[in-house]
């Protein structure tokens, strides 16, 4: 790659680069180089995982030269690679060649707890059988030896011993997150009963309660998402209740989502068909969750114009 590429790289209007985030995962198999990995995909980064380094640099070119460039890529690296001996200076110096801002996350964690990790789902440890004994512990140990190096050079070093998966992903989100990593993703859909219960759902109400706009003949070919149907549905006594119990309820459940480290919710409102009264409702809905709770809320009406 030239210089006058390095410099276009990822350039806004002004031709100004950019610098592209990159962060490397490492650590010890078993500390939660997985969990962390997932986290670092729902905050919208694009993970590679177990890249041997000879391909580390080759991948980060084509992530910053894409159309549109990837402005944020994590790279697992670890021992499952014969390839990565811990030398980690190679790469982390060509990298500074180039238009990106690289990080090392290194994850480690206790003897005892890497070996009650790998007891409890029943797996021998990548490093085990080069081992003169072949000992689960001996191969955690040439694990250990190989990665200080890795270790010593780190931007963050996280010991998971006493870290659930949720409080390892909080931290990650922490580190690496931003203004927006706390918010949930809410998907809002509508449905029909009489067409079956939408199979990703996490929560599912029922407004088969409030009057049925389909037995009104002006507003029967009409569908929620039409005001007349909308007023009709909203003016019920009912419905201004039951949206503000509800929405007091997602603020609870929302809230226990963001400390378990869950950031996507679908909540499926159906009626009959799916077409007046969870339409209208839904809308509803997501534009409280929007503008109340400050979630990023996409709505989907499944069964509309279905009939």
């Amino acid at each position: 790659m030239t210089d006058v590429d390095r410099e276009t790289i990822g350039s806004d209007g002004d031709g100004a680069a950019r610098r592209a985030e990159v962060i490397i995962i490492t650590g010890l198999s078993g500390a939660g180089m997985s969990t962390a990995a997932t986290a670092l995909e729902d905050l919208g980064w694009f993970v590679a995982d177990n890249l041997p380094p000879q391909l580390v640099i080759s991948m980060i070119d084509l992530a910053v030269r894409a159309d549109p460039p990837l402005e944020r890529l994590a790279i697992v690296m670890d021992v499952r690679s014969r390839l990565f001996t811990g030398d980690l200076g190679q790469v982390v110096n060509e990298l500074a060649a180039r238009p990106v801002q690289t990080r090392v996350l290194f994850l480690e964690a206790t003897d005892a707890v890497l070996v009650r990790r790998f007891e409890q789902v029943r797996r021998s440890h990548p490093l085990q059988a080069d081992t003169a004994d072949r000992t689960l512990i001996d191969g955690i140990a040439a694990e250990r030896a190989q990665l200080a190096p890795v270790k010593g050079a780190a931007d963050l070093v996280v010991d998971t011993s006493a870290l659930t998966g949720p409080e390892l992903r909080r931290k990650i989100e922490t580190a690496f997150g931003d203004a927006t990593s706390d918010t949930i993703q809410v998907t809002v859909e509508s449905f029909g009963f009489k067409y079956g219960l939408p199979m990703d759902s996490d929560l599912v109400c029922d407004v088969r309660f409030l009057p049925n706009p389909h037995w009104v003949p002006d507003l029967r070919p009409q569908t929620g998402r039409d005001a007349p149907v909308s007023d009709y549905v909203l003016s019920h006594e009912s419905a201004p209740e039951f949206l503000d119990s509800y929405l007091r309820m997602l603020d609870l459940t929302t809230a226990g989502y963001r400390r378990e480290g869950k950031r996507y919710m679908t909540i499926a409102v159906g009626c009959t068909g799916g077409k007046h009264r969870s339409v209208a409702m839904a809308e509803a809905l997501a534009g409280r969750l929007s503008g109340e709770l400050g979630l990023d809320v996409h709505v989907v009406h499944r069964d509309l114009g279905r009939e």
